[in-house]
């Protein structure tokens, strides 16, 4: 057997092992990276690690320190108070002030199911409380989620952003970013329809005012799943149903004197939104780099304040930090050996580009419903890289075609995002939630591929 067939089915065991296992995918694809760089290249240590992402670990970190900032000093809290008072009485609107919390959130750096923690029990409390399809609004939460991911600073968009940099390939950070916040809006609103969207819209406003639901359970969920953001499905449906429980114990709109300053506009809120801002126009019309400047608004932040940086290095996603690290070091390895460049040489000879393009679109979507969505960004598009250099297709079509299928799935009850719906799905509706949830899940893994192939490849190249 080759080298090559070798190491890539080192990698395909990785991520079933990580699926099956539940042990970090990073952690066991540094492992690999140290057997096989040794053992099948001859390499020394050194060697090995000299293919470890430096920049992306700047990203990461800085980003996911910057959001835990914000979500110390209650910025991030008061986002998801203002969304939801926003649509006062409104019932039709809350699914999709749901939609927006999420995106909002994942877009100042959170990580996609740290977000989904800190939104889906207030949602699925709200579902409950105001008789809307828990279906749709789970869907709604995990689409915000995905259409946020993919901004300069989100998670998503910087793992991209850094690989296609690495790889002196073609980037529009601006086309992936609205290119992948449509399809997720698209889906959402389909789900919207699908699910009694317009029955909510003639139900006009409620005499009841909508109210700030379970300001304890978004925290509680967080502190929850924030260890746990880069775990696998089978851990966050664990996680996911302490955090519901906890959400929808005390999601009833009650709460303290404390809590109408915790909801409030001040100085250290003003000043990190400010951050946020100054963060997104660095990135976008100044091509500041995001790790770095995203370090040094954090910095800025933790003088200034220094009470709201309690804990917050802690709170860093270094789960993600090491998933993604492991990842790209095995893929770097692979890249150095020529295995990437032999992978393409295969891909290459498919014969016809465009299916070669569609084929790793359906591997994107199909192994991102079960495993990593973070894992999946940072492995395909280096493996892609020889035959996006050859220029028979159009890379930044590929490329936010790629990160459309890989993450618009994670609407499937076997992903982190899917499980933590269904967790917090109140317990009579659980079976239904994750029924449909796979069915969607399931009919997106095929279709979103093939409309964001035709949408983005097929009419770009």
């Amino acid at each position: 057997m080759s080298t090559e067939i070798v190491s890539l089915a080192v990698l395909v065991i990785v991520f079933l092992v990580a699926t099956v296992r539940g042990v970090n995918m990073g952690a066991l694809a540094l492992v690999a990276a140290f057997v096989v760089g040794l053992a099948v290249y001859d390499l020394e240590v050194d060697g090995v690690l000299a293919g470890f992402p430096s920049d992306l670990f700047v990203i990461l970190v800085g980003v996911t320190y910057l959001f835990a900032l914000a979500k110390n000093n209650g910025t991030v809290d008061w986002i998801v108070h203002a969304a939801v008072r926003a649509v006062g009485g409104r019932v039709a609107l809350v699914p999709w002030a749901m939609f927006l919390v999420c995106a909002a959130v994942t877009a100042i750096g959170a990580v996609s199911p740290a977000a989904v923690a800190i939104v889906a029990p207030v949602a699925m409390g709200f579902a409950l409380r105001y008789r809307i399809n828990p279906v749709m609004m789970g869907m709604m939460v995990v689409q915000g989620a995905t259409a946020g991911s993919f901004s300069p600073i989100g998670v998503f968009g910087s793992i991209t952003n850094g690989v296609v940099d690495q790889n002196d390939l073609p980037g529009n950070q601006l086309v992936l970013f609205l290119t992948t916040f449509t399809a997720a809006a698209i889906i959402a609103a389909i789900t919207y329809v699908a699910f009694g969207g317009r029955a909510l819209l003639a139900r006009g406003k409620e005499t009841e005012t909508v109210a700030a639901m379970g300001a304890e359970a978004e925290a509680a969920s967080h502190a929850v799943m924030r260890e746990r953001s880069a775990g696998t499905p089978h851990s966050a449906v664990e996680a996911g149903r302490t955090a519901g429980g906890a959400g929808q114990g005390t999601g009833d709109g009650t709460g303290d004197g404390a809590d109408a300053e915790q909801h409030t506009l001040n100085a250290q809120r003003i000043v990190t939104l400010l951050g946020l801002g100054a963060l997104m126009v660095g990135a976008l019309g100044f091509d500041l780099d995001v790790g770095f400047t995203a370090l040094t608004i954090a910095v800025v932040l933790t003088l200034v304040f220094p009470d709201s940086a309690k804990g917050a290095v802690e709170k860093i996603s270094w789960g993600t930090v090491l998933l993604i690290g492991g990842i790209v070091t095995y893929v770097n390895l692979l890249q150095d050996q020529g295995v990437v460049d032999w992978l393409g040489e295969q891909v290459a000879e498919v014969g016809a580009p465009l299916v070669a393009a569609l084929l790793i679109c359906l591997i994107a979507a199909i192994v991102s419903a079960f495993a990593s969505t973070t894992g999946i960004i940072g492995a395909l598009i280096p493996l892609a890289v020889p035959f996006l250099l050859t220029d028979q297709v159009n890379a930044i079509g590929l490329i936010a075609a790629l990160a459309i299928s890989s993450s618009v799935v994670d609407c499937s009850p076997f992903s982190t995002n899917g499980a933590l719906v269904v967790a917090n799905a109140d317990a009579a509706d659980r079976e239904l939630v994750f029924k449909r949830l796979m069915q969607w899940g399931m009919s997106i893994v095929l279709i979103a591929p093939l409309v964001a192939w035709a949408a983005l490849v097929v009419t770009t190249t």
